[in-house]
């Protein structure tokens, strides 16, 4: 991952994966068909990311020069509230809940003009709900920069 990325991220672990097993190559091929037009080019290899109970991702915005206008994530393990903030207006905001075994898609002005983030465990409140963050793996698709 790129340096401004890995500086986001605090308490994780990460690979990424070319090959899968029968059984998560088809739920990939489905996110991949329900998030990406069939003539985008994908980015081959799939962004594994384990985050911790104490970890965090702080606000970033993906550097265009790694990833294009898409990406789609697998949110497993644990629910999680992610934060998003305009980039020239901080407050123009909005969290989502991304419940365990959900799918989030975010493309062009989501990926370019706001931050995004996952909040820390003892932040991680949604409609004033408490929702607690146990370990989280993200498992991200994305296609070409163009």
């Amino acid at each position: 991952l790129n340096e401004h990325l890995l500086q986001a991220i605090h308490g994780y672990r990460e690979t990424e994966r070319v090959t899968w097993g029968p059984a998560c190559a088809e739920v990939l091929n489905r996110v991949r068909s329900l998030a990406f037009p069939s003539d985008s080019p994908l980015l081959g290899p799939v962004h594994v990311l384990d985050l911790d109970q104490k970890g965090y991702i702080k606000p970033h915005i993906d550097s265009v020069k790694f990833c294009g206008s898409t990406i789609a994530g697998l949110n497993l393990l644990s629910a999680s509230v992610m934060r998003l903030v305009k980039q020239d207006s901080p407050h123009e905001w909005l969290d989502l809940l991304l419940p365990r075994y959900s799918l989030y898609i975010m493309r062009e002005e989501a990926r370019y003009d706001f931050t995004h983030e996952i909040l820390k465990d003892e932040e991680s409140v949604f409609n004033g709900q408490r929702v607690p963050r146990q370990r989280r793996i993200s498992v991200i698709c994305r296609n070409l920069p163009s």
